[in-house]
């Protein structure tokens, strides 16, 4: 049986001597949940993992397109679909979805992640032709020197290429590069940054019946298994970002697992990406039906993915996630600019 290692992260100035630093970030860890699936968990010193879990662990992570990855970054969604489930089309048109960037932009966003195609629960897939003519031109008008940095948030290598060449430097791909068999290669020629995200089933089906032995080992093994994977394809590691895929082909239990657990996909050694803004799940927790009106939820698990050490945190809200990070943060160290 394989065994897996999960830190307990802690915060904070005052850290002792045995503290190993998580990714090479401000949180360390002083033990970890030594994880089994034939066995009832337990915790152990961090001098009692394996170092090769402990590199893994604590190695500071690469830059991605030139983010440093050493504190949370905040990686804005901008949808120019007619369907979104977050806001229903309300930055379908270019002119909109282009003001909308610059709104982000001004409120410290440091990744607008572009899509053209919606992947709610339900939804189908459109031709590429279509979801290229969405995404390229709005792209073109966003991507600019010192401006931030644009993803394409594609299945599909025809949508990435025209992305692309309109001025996207890092691709997000829900189903993990394994839709559409060209994207990997175009990635790897391109020495382009990726993002794997894990869902079981595709967006028409994947809320159907979501079943897992065990959650979170099962998505860690999915997950794994991609990046070696994507490294026999000439996509090395530090160019590859990890998604759980917070609602996609998950129940209510399974998304809560992976939040609490999420500090176990640190072992991979990439960046974590947590998208879970304004998702269903929030809504019923916390008895709010519109997307749009989420927003406090979708902070509250915002701040409980960074106090895991995620590295990018893709929200629709940037101004108030922006606001509650710096809050946060100064709390959490006691101070601000220096005081």
């Amino acid at each position: 049986m394989t065994d897996y290692f999960r830190p307990l992260v802690q915060h904070g100035r005052h850290r002792p001597d045995t503290a190993l630093p998580l990714a090479g970030g401000a949180s360390w860890f002083t033990h970890a949940l030594h994880l089994r699936r034939d066995a009832a968990p337990r915790v152990l010193p961090a001098a009692g993992i394996p170092a090769d879990w402990q590199a893994a662990l604590s190695a500071p992570r690469a830059p991605v397109a030139g983010l440093s990855m050493d504190a949370p970054r905040l990686m804005g969604i901008l949808n120019v679909t007619p369907d979104s489930f977050s806001d229903g089309g309300l930055h379908a048109g270019p002119a909109a979805a282009i003001a909308h960037a610059e709104t982000m932009a001004r409120a410290g966003v440091d990744i607008v992640d572009v899509g053209g195609e919606s992947t709610r629960p339900g939804a189908s897939t459109i031709p590429e032709e279509e979801e290229s003519a969405r995404v390229a031109p709005v792209i073109e008008r966003i991507a600019r020197p010192g401006r931030p940095l644009v993803s394409i948030d594609t299945r599909k290598r025809a949508v990435a290429e025209a992305a692309v060449k309109a001025g996207a430097g890092f691709v997000n791909d829900v189903a993990g590069l394994t839709y559409d068999p060209g994207l990997a290669p175009f990635c790897a020629a391109r020495a382009l940054p990726v993002c794997i995200m894990h869902a079981q089933g595709d967006p028409a089906t994947m809320q159907d019946a979501p079943t897992y032995g065990d959650v979170l080992l099962d998505v860690y093994d999915w997950l794994a298994a991609r990046v070696a994977a994507l490294e026999a394809q000439g996509i090395p590691r530090d160019r590859i970002v990890v998604d759980p895929g917070i609602g996609f082909g998950k129940t209510m239990a399974h998304n809560l697992a992976l939040l609490e657990g999420v500090a176990l996909f640190h072992g991979l050694g990439c960046p974590v990406l947590v998208g879970a803004s304004r998702k269903r799940f929030i809504g019923v927790i916390s008895g709010e039906q519109e997307p749009a009106r989420r927003v406090p939820g979708s902070l509250a698990v915002a701040l409980a993915a960074a106090a895991e050490g995620v590295q990018i945190l893709r929200i629709h809200d940037v101004a108030e996630t922006a606001a509650a990070l710096k809050v946060w943060q100064a709390t959490r160290q006691g101070r601000h600019d220096g005081t």
